[in-house]
C-alpha cells in the first residue's frame, strides 16, 4: 500500500486544474525504470491508468502504478514539500537501500535469500 500526504493530494489536484483540460480519469503515475545515480530512478507523470494498473485513490486524487514498478513502491509514502532546497513530489521509499542525494533515485534492498 502507498500513502498520499495532504500536501501531495492538494498538488496534485491544482496540477490537474492548472495543466490538464479534463481531468476526469487523469492522475500521477509513478514508475521505476533502472537508471540513476543509486540504480533505480523515478519518473512521475500527469496520465490516464492503464488497465494492468495499480490504483491508490485519496480524496479523489489518483496516482497510477503499473505492475513493474509496483514492487519498488510498496510502503512508499508520496509527499509534496516546499522548502528553500527543495520543491516536488518526494518518494518517501522504505524498499530502498540508499537514496542519491536529489532523491530522484534510490538503490533497492536486496531481498534475502532462505537458507
Amino acid at each position: 500500500m502507498i500513502t498520499v500526504t495532504q500536501n501531495a493530494v492538494k498538488q496534485l489536484h491544482q496540477l490537474l486544474d492548472q495543466q490538464v483540460s479534463s481531468p476526469e480519469n487523469k492522475g500521477l503515475r509513478l514508475m521505476v525504470t533502472k537508471g540513476g545515480c543509486a540504480g533505480m530512478k523515478y519518473h512521475l507523470k500527469l496520465d490516464s491508468p492503464s488497465a494492468d494498473d495499480t490504483i491508490v485513490r485519496q480524496e479523489s486524487a489518483e496516482i497510477y502504478i503499473d505492475r513493474s514498478s509496483k514492487r519498488y513502491l510498496d510502503g512508499c509514502i508520496v509527499d509534496y514539500k516546499e522548502n528553500s532546497s527543495d520543491i516536488g513530489f518526494n518518494i518517501e521509499n522504505p524498499n530502498a537501500s540508499r537514496n542519491c542525494e536529489c532523491g530522484s533515485s534510490f538503490e533497492p534492498k536486496k531481498k534475502s535469500t532462505p537458507e
